[in-house]
């Protein structure tokens, strides 16, 4: 498989769920970016186009422990999640980015998720 239908199908993933996936002020969305070795995060209110709060596995609050990058992933989502505390945001929608749930997708929903967040 070529990398331009890879990248294509991946954008075909990312729109059909971001059809039934919006966020607002009150309940913004909780998108996740996974690269091959980073993982970032955004709470993003979807009516004015404004990210709330972010988080990412390049910042140096976040340290590569022995779980490798799955570790890595749920470090970002309890970061997210104090973030999204500190902006008086309780709650969310969750926004997988055309990425399976699974693996370090699923780590950072749990991290956001022991962090205080619910979706």
């Amino acid at each position: 498989m070529d990398a331009k239908t890879k990248r294509a199908g991946r954008r075909m993933r990312q729109l059909r769920v971001r059809k039934h996936v919006r966020g607002t002020a009150a309940k913004p969305r909780l998108s996740v970016y996974r690269s091959n070795s980073h993982i970032y995060a955004q709470l993003i209110d979807d009516t004015t186009g404004r990210t709330l709060a972010a988080a990412s596995s390049r910042e140096g609050q976040v340290a590569k422990g022995d779980d490798g990058k799955v570790g890595v992933a749920k470090q970002v989502g309890e970061l997210i999640g104090e973030r999204a505390k500190a902006a008086d945001i309780t709650t969310c929608v969750f926004d997988r980015g055309g990425n399976r749930y699974a693996g370090r997708v699923a780590a950072l929903a749990d991290g956001a998720r022991a962090a205080g967040l619910e979706f």
